[in-house]
């Protein structure tokens, strides 16, 4: 990005290099994903439960949706890397990936000081 003082160009300063459109591709997938009010809730209630994991007998009741709708937005986090999930019976239990959260977060941090926001650290 620059601007133009009388007949020169002069560049922009900045304190970050941009997104490459690889990555800024990348990003905007994994925010898509996390793009669902029912989504964000999901990963939160996983990430609030005790031991970090929650069996899906017990988040699906919170939610005024059907049962195979919460399946899908778990699926959706699931195929994203947000969160793990493991048979144990005939139930489903379900943790956060911090991995998958981090890039995300770092993104964010990154461009918050170009945006004079103070950046807050995960």
């Amino acid at each position: 990005m620059s601007f133009r003082t009388g007949d020169q160009c002069c560049p922009t300063p900045t304190t970050s290099d941009p997104l490459s459109e690889t990555d800024a591709t990348v990003l905007a997938g994994a925010f898509k994903a996390l793009g669902d009010p029912v989504r964000l809730r999901l990963l939160s209630m996983i990430a609030g439960r005790d031991g970090g994991e929650a069996c899906v007998c017990d988040i699906s009741p919170t939610f005024a949706v059907s049962q195979p709708t919460i399946s899908h937005h778990l699926k959706v986090l699931r195929d994203n890397g947000f969160v793990a999930s493991e048979r144990r019976g005939t139930w489903v239990y379900y943790r956060v990936v911090p991995s998958a959260l981090a890039p995300l977060a770092a993104a964010l941090a990154d461009m918050a000081p170009l945006a004079g926001v103070n950046a807050v650290t995960v």
